[in-house]
């Protein structure tokens, strides 16, 4: 089992010293999931919400939370990050929205934690622009779907789109 690396010898919580890692191109894309009632989904997709562009104010939150992810997560670096696109499609088969962030630098550390934190937020901002007609709406399947560079290597699991 390898050592979780936030912790010192003595057990104590620490920010990872990445000062001698090599600068790498790093990737990582996230997926989280909001499922809805049909008639909620239908609102959004027809662009008729009083609040405006769902989608819209959800990729620019998206956006926004991946930029502030170490200001959130207390541990996490701040970076400076070349790429972040946030992508969100309609399920309209299983009443969800599917939303997947995808973060990009050139650094000594990987990004996964911004591809995450974006995809979750993105969900949170559907949830707040949609609670007065549905508040039973459910976040959920928020997981890493890919990461690349660094030592590491390229590591993937599966999408919740292909699993239907």
């Amino acid at each position: 089992m390898s050592q979780l690396t936030h912790l010192n010898e003595a057990g104590q919580a620490q920010m990872v010293d990445v000062t001698d890692k090599a600068v790498t191109q790093r990737q990582a894309t996230a997926e989280a999931t909001i499922t809805m009632l049909p008639s909620t989904l239908r609102l959004i997709i027809e662009g008729g919400h009083k609040k405006g562009d769902v989608f819209a104010v959800a990729r620019i939150a998206g956006v926004q939370a991946a930029k502030k992810c170490s200001e959130l997560i207390p541990l996490c670096h701040p970076l400076m990050l070349s790429s972040i696109k946030v992508e969100l499609q309609a399920d309209e088969a299983n009443n969800r929205v599917v939303i997947q962030a995808s973060c990009k630098l050139a650094g000594q550390t990987g990004v996964e934690m911004e591809a995450l934190t974006a995809a979750s937020v993105a969900a949170l901002t559907i949830y707040d622009m949609c609670k007065a007609v549905d508040k039973g709406m459910t976040i959920g399947n928020i997981s890493l779907l890919e990461k690349s560079g660094g030592k590491s290597g390229l590591w993937q699991a599966s999408s919740v789109l292909s699993q239907g």
